[in-house]
């Protein structure tokens, strides 16, 4: 009976025909997705059968006694399927993709509309772009013709004037000369010696008049050549390939982008960053990650710079003269440390064993936090407080102390950081986090934190920050609207880093002594 209900089963797969239209279909995999209607049910076989299979069921010797029922008293007629659960979770799961295609194309709509538009002002602000370029390049260019149209005129002038002057001394020297040869010529002996002695002061005079005329000496041919700047800017721009980029806008989100973050309740994984060479407790004040598996420490205490790799704990140390109180990287080998107390900037070469010192920066006034995006610099400064923007010769680019309104930004500035968009300063005498753009300009701030210390950035463009008051540390968003607390119940924590590839944060504390030698390490679940 199982082999001929397989076979059955195989080569034909009937329908129901329905008087309420409800369809139950079938699909025959041999005759290529023919479907038939159903005209009754076999209650032994479990299957509903096509007129065809329904005449003929009970012809071979197996299924003589199989109970065979017509299509008014199939098991599908006695359910009832009109408004049943079926029925309505089935309009209710259409009605809700219905829904969410019908939301998801009206913010398309929107969004596209946003887009184009600000295309639109890309494209006027192209515009305006090279209309200010052809202005300004057009006013360099009347200036450098105003420049050699004064120079014809002044040769011009110089001109007339040598040949005026010429042509009345050879005039009056020719009359001269006429008159004294003819009083010799005539033996007039008593004239010729009076005109000899005018003759001499006449040249005498002409003499000097001549010393002081503009000779072929004095004037000069001319080429052009560009200024520096101007001559630059030419060779780039045979070297462009475009005015521009366009770049997506920066969308920082008004609710926190990381709210789903979460780390272990267990106790976190401590790492000894003391060593043996250390004289004093360690007090680790900044804090950054290589490219790799390290982590790189500012020890204010020990003056020193610890490289930490994370796995085996090994640690590389490099004693510096001074101080250090923040440390950024550079490049893959190159690290930049402040020094407050010598007002000192100084760079440094590390590779995976290796630290050493390069050159360094001196600053007008004591730096405290540091960090380096693509070639530039945010440094923080106390007395006065500022954060400056500088380049890695030391040129300062722009200087941020107040508001438009001459109100002071910053009280007690200390750590920051940054990405491509934004800077981020803590500081802990305005109780805030204060954000700016590379412009210098003042965006906004998270504001009533107890004593904020520590940032790190994460990708997505919020950032951890450490508060010692609340001895918690916070996940912040980009625009300073919203927080989460993604760890408390802590220990003074102080400096922070964010180890995206294993999305791992590292914190140091200024608590006990001995608590102060450990970095504590939160894994993200």
């Amino acid at each position: 009976m199982f082999l001929f209900k397989k076979l059955h089963r195989t080569y034909c797969q009937p329908y129901l025909e329905i008087p309420e239209r409800i369809l139950k279909f079938s699909v025959n995999p041999v005759t290529d997705d023919l479907r038939l209607p159903a005209v009754g049910y076999c209650v032994d076989c479990e299957e509903h059968l096509c007129d065809s299979c329904f005449n003929n069921h009970r012809r071979p010797k197996p299924l003589q006694h199989h109970k065979l029922l017509d299509k008014g008293h199939t098991p599908l007629m006695q359910r009832q399927v009109i408004d049943s659960t079926e029925f309505n979770d089935t309009i209710k799961e259409a009605g809700k993709i219905t829904e969410e295609c019908q939301k998801i194309s009206a913010d398309v709509k929107q969004v596209v509309e946003k887009s184009n538009a600000s295309l639109t002002d890309v494209l006027t602000v192209i515009t305006k772009f090279r209309q200010e370029i052809n202005q300004r390049l057009d006013e360099l260019e009347m200036d450098a013709k105003d420049a050699a149209t004064t120079l014809q005129q002044d040769n011009d002038t110089r001109l007339r004037t040598t040949k005026t002057s010429c042509d009345n001394t050879i005039q009056t020297l020719k009359a001269t000369s006429d008159t004294i040869k003819h009083l010799n010529t005539s033996k007039k002996a008593d004239r010729l010696f009076i005109e000899l002695k005018n003759a001499e002061q006449l040249i005498q005079d002409n003499e000097n008049r001549k010393s002081q005329l503009t000779t072929a000496e004095y004037i000069k041919e001319y080429m052009f050549e560009p200024s520096p700047a101007i001559a630059a800017i030419e060779t780039l721009l045979k070297n462009q390939k475009s005015l521009g980029t366009l770049t997506a806008k920066l969308q920082q989100s008004s609710l926190p982008p990381t709210a789903a973050l979460k780390f272990g309740k267990t106790s976190p994984r401590n790492i000894n960053v003391k060593t043996s060479s250390d004289k004093c407790c360690c007090y680790i004040t900044g804090m950054t990650t290589t490219y790799s598996n390290q982590i790189l420490l500012a020890d204010n205490n020990n003056n020193s710079i610890k490289m930490v790799d994370t796995n085996s704990q090994s640690i590389q140390q490099l004693r510096l003269g001074s101080k250090p109180f923040d440390v950024t990287t550079i490049t893959r080998n190159e690290l930049a440390v402040t020094m407050p107390d010598i007002k000192t900037i100084q760079f440094l070469f590390y590779s995976s064993n290796i630290l050493s010192e390069k050159n360094s920066m001196k600053v007008d006034e004591k730096c405290y936090g540091i960090s380096n995006y693509e070639g530039k610099l945010a440094v923080t400064f106390q007395d006065p407080a500022q954060l400056k923007i500088m380049d890695l010769k030391g040129t300062v680019l722009v200087n941020v102390t107040k508001k438009s309104s001459g109100v002071n930004i910053f009280r007690y500035p200390q750590c920051v950081t940054t990405n491509c968009h934004s800077i981020y300063v803590s500081d802990p005498g305005m109780r805030k986090v204060i954000w700016l753009n590379w412009r210098g300009e003042l965006l906004g701030s998270y504001e009533n934190m107890g004593f904020p210390r520590g940032l790190a950035m994460l990708t997505d463009g919020s950032l951890f920050v450490t508060d010692q008051i609340d001895n918690n540390i916070l996940n912040i968003t980009g625009d300073c609207r919203e927080s989460t607390i993604a760890l408390k119940d802590l220990n003074k924590p102080w400096a922070l880093c964010w180890f995206n590839a294993s999305k791992t944060l590292y914190s140091s504390n200024i608590s006990v002594e001995d608590e102060r030698n450990y970095i504590q390490v939160y894994k993200m679940i």
